[in-house]
């Protein structure tokens, strides 16, 4: 297991689209990258990218959402069943790299996507609940740490059978 911290997401995702690429190209084997992309925001209600999707995750701001290429399909049921133990869990499979849902592909793992690795994202779905994303009032009183806690519990259970 490797744990990364990329540089420079919101110029192009470089640190990412760097390893992604050198890992291809030295024909690098990866069970799956888990990115982990904002975490601890809870609200009372969820915005989505596409409105059919309020009737399949609800109105509320409240859970975790683990974001998934086709590839990653097989581990997902039982990463978000090892997860909803510790926190509500809602998994997205997006095909063809997510490029029908664009805002799925704003953080790290879409670049090992598109050298064709299995990826998810691990997100409290930011801007599109978080009003302070990106603002100078996203301070840590703005968060819900428990629900964080419960983030961290259920990333632990999920990820240690992997």
């Amino acid at each position: 297991m490797w744990i990364v911290a990329f540089d420079q997401e919101e110029w192009g995702m470089l640190g990412s689209t760097a390893l992604a690429t050198e890992l291809k190209a030295s024909g690098q084997k990866l069970k799956l990258m888990v990115s982990l992309e904002m975490l601890a925001y809870t609200c009372e209600t969820q915005n989505y990218p596409h409105p059919a999707m309020r009737a399949i995750y609800g109105d509320r701001g409240d859970f975790i959402a683990v974001v998934g290429n086709l590839g990653a399909s097989g581990m997902l049921p039982g990463l978000a069943s090892r997860m909803g133990k510790h926190v509500i869990t809602k998994v997205l499979q997006v095909p063809d790299a997510g490029r029908s849902l664009p805002d799925v592909r704003l953080s790290d793992h879409s670049p090992f996507w598109d050298a064709s690795y299995d990826a998810v994202m691990v997100t409290d779905t930011s801007f599109m609940r978080n009003p302070h994303y990106h603002q100078m009032s996203d301070t840590i009183d703005t968060l819900d740490l428990p629900f964080l806690a419960a983030v961290t519990k259920g990333l632990k259970a999920g990820l240690g059978v992997l």
